[in-house]
């Protein structure tokens, strides 16, 4: 084999390997989704106004807008998977979907097992109750009280620290069934999300307490398996470019009336 043929071949072998380079380069890795090219998200889609279902059954939602607008960054189909609030975040662990985006308050304990985007969203707190009710005008005001919550929410960890009474319920429409039907005094949860409910329930005599003050704005996170580095880090760019580019400000005003993408 001459000279001249070697380095063409040489030649070949270096475009090659450049071109599957770049497409490697390109391509998710294969321990960070559990379909290649795919985000699958897990959530509820109950819950008004973060993910729920509009008049023609279509998933809609901040966090449905948001996980898409994340995906077209990252250059992924995004899909979704729906499941109650309680078994939510163990589907993850089950790698049921990539990652949970659902209201998610990062706390240490969550942080210490899996693993957090930085912050997309800071809830503003309220204290539900009934018109009528004269007894509960604060935070403090729970004690002894039955309020429903979830009890892995950091709402229902809250109630309980401040000396509620539990009565746990899957979401935010069940605690207000138990609310206006007296089986409940009342219930913590995102200003957001009652005023969501409020609007689909005109007629409902409820009202809220802002108790902003005593429980500080929770910053909200994209949880995400452990093992799950790379696409942590891609999460991260991806949130920070939509905060930039004004699309969470634009989105949070578009489904809670007001800027919740800064604390």
């Amino acid at each position: 084999m001459n000279k001249k043929v070697l380095i063409l071949l040489a030649g070949i072998i270096v475009v090659i390997g450049a071109i599957f380079g770049f497409a490697q380069l390109n391509q998710p890795k294969k321990d960070e989704t559990i379909k290649q090219g795919t985000l699958t998200v897990g959530l509820e889609g109950t819950y008004a106004p973060f993910s729920y279902h509009d008049d023609s059954g279509k998933l809609v939602g901040y966090e449905v807008d948001m996980a898409k607008a994340i995906g077209k960054k990252l250059n992924m189909k995004v899909t979704f998977v729906q499941t109650k609030w309680d078994s939510l975040i163990a589907g993850l662990g089950s790698d049921r979907y990539d990652a949970v985006i659902n209201n998610i308050g990062i706390r240490p304990d969550r942080e210490k097992n899996y693993r957090m985007s930085e912050p997309y969203l800071y809830s503003k707190s309220v204290l539900i109750k009934r018109s009528g009710e004269t007894d509960l005008n604060s935070l403090a005001d729970i004690k002894g009280k039955t309020m429903a919550q979830s009890l892995t929410s950091n709402y229902g960890q809250v109630a309980q620290q401040k000396g509620a009474n539990i009565k746990a319920v899957a979401g935010i429409v069940e605690a207000m069934n138990l609310i206006t039907t007296n089986r409940a005094d009342g219930s913590l949860n995102d200003q957001g999300a009652f005023a969501a409910w409020k609007k689909a329930n005109p007629d409902a005599d409820l009202t809220t307490v802002d108790i902003s003050k005593d429980i500080q704005s929770v910053p909200t996170g994209v949880l995400m398996n452990k093992k799950n580095a790379a696409l942590q880090k891609d999460m991260n760019k991806a949130i920070s470019e939509l905060k930039k580019d004004g699309t969470l400000t634009k989105l949070s005003k578009k489904y809670f009336g007001m800027d919740l993408s800064h604390d």
